[in-house]
């Protein structure tokens, strides 16, 4: 069968063909560029939890080890310390209040189902000094991994070298497609300009992307809804290692008083910081980038401008875009040719990987088993509606964090709050940040009497327990995601002290495993200890992306069944039911 054409080759595109091969599904990739790309240290990226640990179960390279995890969060305005965050070596995070330099009083990590959004109770007004702690970061929460674009694109072009189902067509630059019942057929101009044909298609081009241009599709949206001045530098900070955040900065000479500026550490002491820039289209000068530079280092420092080596410069822009439609038949949108996001410290690569693993075991199902129409079709459902949320809830926020007056004037402590808001898009987390589930997802199973309850409403990712493997080792849950299988997860306390050849064939375990291997499609069964929220002998079904899709109260063969069915979009169709299925 012909391969998944993949069009551009930036981190969505290679961490989809890397996804396939996962599932045993070959792609190629046409990489209209020569295959090198830029560096850049003022173009970086921040993963989060999810995103960072998709990387690295795709290509076996510990991230780590190209970029730098902040060691803490520091949210600042004027001079007061809003909101502090340490995150500790076992990867919890603690939440502290204070004085300008590290030290406050340390508030616990919330424990899962704790309050958010309370003050700490050593804290202040934020017109009479210091402000506690607000919204204390659950505990287990990993700090974001920052590097730059180029080490992550050449991490993920290191990895296609190595596998044999990708390949990367470089000085290829797509200029015609056309698509039948059977599948694609693609043109690309260049000195190897030639025909490419694929089952699908996935266009993975960027903003100006041909693939949705060609498509006729609709990218309505917001232009420059943020702008910000650029520089990475070598230099020595106050907060080693710790992302900082200084919200109206009281030194301010060369602009606006209520502007914004952001340091966020990356690897051999250097750093990125960002500037926010004023409405308008007002050029950024060498001089006044080099003036913004000097005093802000010299107000973090408290004094004299520190030494400092100036590695490179730009200007972003963010803009507000989604596509009307991310489906045409074989054709799909992902990435940024899909939508644009990125204001208030969301980071848009996070939701263009999200997209690459919803779509990836997706299109392999159709792929190795025939027309899968209704599973195809969830993918724009689920991946569309996660990031119209997010786009909404920016935009909901942007007139209150940036408008100045406002609620602020009016409602005590408004403002806390607000910083708080910001705060969660920087660190992945609310309504700005946080991993989007799909709790109206086509491919939800009908609620029955056998659902329990857990810590995980259904739709969203499973949290990363440890669990007993088929093979008797122990394993993160997260490492057996990204498979082309189901994950049946039953939740038996005291299993992890005995070897699992002393339970395997005792109580429930056979049953189970009957059920298991009864199922509509591969699934592979795992052992846990326990799990958030969870009950004894509940068993939860857990798509290979990492979503939950239900937990049920003891072994439900019938209700298993029913659950991983409406997972795969109901029954695969064949022989004339396939002919008759839409292209």
């Amino acid at each position: 069968m012909d391969p998944v054409i993949i069009v551009g080759a930036g981190p969505v595109g290679l961490t989809l063909s890397l996804a396939l091969a996962r599932h045993e599904v070959p792609s190629v990739i046409l990489d209209e560029s020569p295959g090198k790309e830029e560096q850049r240290l003022a173009r970086t990226v921040v993963l989060r939890e999810d995103t960072a640990a998709l990387v690295e179960r795709l290509t076996g390279f510990p991230l780590d080890a190209a970029g730098l995890r902040w060691a803490g969060w520091r949210s600042m305005r004027r001079k007061q310390v809003m909101r502090e965050i340490r995150f500790d070596g076992d990867g919890t995070a603690a939440t502290e209040g204070g004085s300008g330099r590290p030290g406050g009083a340390v508030v616990p990590a919330q424990k899962p189902g704790g309050a958010r959004g309370s003050v700490g109770a050593g804290g202040y007004g934020a017109a009479h000094g210091p402000v506690g702690a607000q919204g204390p970061v659950e505990s287990g929460q990993a700090p974001p991994l920052h590097l730059a674009q180029h080490v992550l694109t050449a991490v993920l072009r290191e990895a296609i070298a190595r596998e044999p189902l990708a390949r990367i067509a470089v000085n290829s630059r797509l200029d015609a497609l056309e698509q039948e019942k059977s599948g694609v057929t693609a043109h690309t101009r260049g000195p190897e300009g030639t025909w490419w044909r694929g089952s699908h298609l996935v266009a993975c081009d960027g903003p100006r992307s041909t693939v949705r241009k060609l498509l006729d599709i609709r990218f309505p949206g917001r232009t420059a809804v943020e702008r910000h001045a650029v520089a990475a530098l070598r230099t020595e900070l106050p907060w080693p290692g710790e992302a900082v955040l200084h919200r109206m900065p009281p030194w301010r000479t060369t602009g606006p008083s209520a502007g914004e500026v952001t340091g966020r550490p990356l690897p051999d002491g250097v750093w990125r910081l960002d500037w926010l820039l004023p409405p308008g289209k007002d050029l950024v000068t060498p001089d006044l980038l080099v003036a913004r530079i000097r005093e802000t280092l010299a107000g973090w420092s408290g004094g004299p401008t520190p030494p400092y080596e100036l590695l490179d410069t730009g200007v972003h822009t963010v803009h507000h875009r989604l596509a009307r439609r991310w489906r045409v038949g074989r054709v799909f949108l992902a990435g940024d040719s899909a939508h644009l996001l990125g204001a208030l410290g969301t980071q848009g690569l996070d939701e263009g990987l999200r997209d690459a693993d919803n779509l990836a075991w997706k299109l392999a199902l159709a792929w190795h088993q025939g027309p899968h129409e209704a599973l195809l079709d969830s993918y724009q459902a689920e991946r569309r509606a996660v990031v119209a949320a997010r786009l909404r809830a920016a935009d909901q926020a942007l007139p209150l964090l940036r408008g100045g007056g406002g609620l602020r004037s009016y409602v005590p402590g408004s403002a806390r709050g607000h910083d708080a808001l910001l705060t969660d898009g920087h660190l992945g987390r609310g309504s700005l940040g946080a991993p989007g589930a799909y709790a109206d997802s086509p491919l939800a199973p009908e609620p029955g009497e056998a659902a329990a309850a857990v810590a995980t409403a259904p739709g969203s990712p499973v949290t990363d327990v440890r669990v007993t493997a088929e093979d008797g080792s122990f394993v993160r849950l997260r490492d057996r995601l990204g498979r082309a299988v189901l994950l049946v997860v039953l939740i038996a306390p005291g299993t992890g002290v005995w070897e699992r050849k002393h339970w395997v064939s005792a109580g429930i375990m056979p049953r189970l495993a009957a059920a298991v291997t009864a199922l509509p499609h591969p699934a592979e069964l795992l052992v846990a200890e326990s799990y958030p929220g969870a009950a004894a002998h509940t068993v939860l079904l857990v798509r290979p992306d990492g979503h939950l899709v239900t937990a049920l109260s003891g072994v439900r063969p019938a209700d298993l069944y029913a659950a991983a069915e409406a997972t795969l979009g109901g029954p695969a169709r064949t022989g004339a039911q396939a002919t008759a299925g839409k292209s």
